[in-house]
């Protein structure tokens, strides 16, 4: 793999805005344009003696960088709000895509990096904060950081089309695991895990979700926006409380077998709980 290029210090700043929301980005702007401008419009006291050159000195050079800051910092946040937006909404796209798709062959029609996008979007939507390391390429090693309730876990995404995900992969999490102070490992693959991975997985806390089980998780997790809909209040049900953790269910759509179109009372932790009631 060729040598990453090093970034520059804007460049550093536009990445660290894009991994933020694009409304906090474009209040940073706000924050670091009225702030620089005030200390580049300040007037400097000229000195009256040589024991004030020294502070006259230090106050011109921090008008200069403040005249020029007062422009450079609010674009690069800018920059990166935009790029946080734009990612935003390709999240959406790819989770959409998939929700439409037939089968789990279309994990294997993106990059890895929209892999990584998408199973990212997915534990979003599923209640878990998200930080996107953006580390290591098509091979590298943990690609998401989760936490939910006080929990942290880590997550490595495999973009595989025609290789199972060997026992290497879940060995080496199950390490970086053990460092990071992680309670929880996710190794998520577009392909399938080959036996020795399925088996070492079930001695730790890590959990292997395969193209075809994303693909059903992708299917039931809730949009950003859902569209509002009108039901009288006597013909709500109330929810049941889920057979294995308690949390509350909802009602959800089987999308495959042969219970496909029934309706299932399914758990809202979903994928860390998979609890599901009959409805009758």
């Amino acid at each position: 793999m060729a040598r990453k290029r090093k970034q520059s210090a804007f460049e550093d700043l536009i990445d660290l805005a894009a991994m933020l929301p694009w409304w906090v980005g474009v209040l940073l702007a706000l924050i670091a344009y009225f702030v620089l401008h005030h200390y580049a419009t300040a007037e400097i006291v000229h000195p009256t003696s040589a024991a004030q050159l020294g502070a006259n000195v230090s106050g011109q050079l921090g008008k200069a960088l403040a005249t020029f800051g007062q422009y450079l910092l609010p674009l690069a946040f800018i920059i990166g709000a935009g790029v946080s937006a734009y990612g935003q909404q390709k999240r959406a796209r790819l989770l959409e895509d998939v929700q439409e798709g037939s089968d789990a062959s279309v994990l294997n029609g993106m990059s890895w990096r929209e892999f990584e996008m998408l199973v990212g979007e997915a534990f979003r939507r599923g209640g878990y904060s998200v930080i996107e390391t953006g580390g290591g390429g098509a091979d590298g090693g943990v690609d998401l950081v989760l936490h939910k309730n006080g929990v942290k876990s880590l997550v490595q995404c495999k973009q595989w089309k025609a290789r199972n995900v060997g026992v290497s992969v879940i060995r080496e999490l199950n390490g970086v695991m053990a460092v990071a102070g992680a309670a929880q490992g996710f190794v998520v693959t577009s392909g399938v895990f080959s036996n020795d991975a399925i088996n070492f997985a079930a001695s730790c806390n890590i959990e292997l979700v395969d193209g075809t089980e994303l693909k059903k998780i992708i299917s039931t997790v809730r949009s950003t926006a859902p569209r509002a809909t009108y039901t009288p209040a006597a013909a709500i049900p109330s929810n049941p409380a889920c057979p294995k953790c308690g949390s509350s269910m909802v009602k959800r759509t089987a999308k495959q077998g042969a219970n496909a179109g029934n309706m299932f009372w399914g758990c809202s932790d979903y994928p860390k709980c998979k609890g599901i009631v009959a409805i009758d």
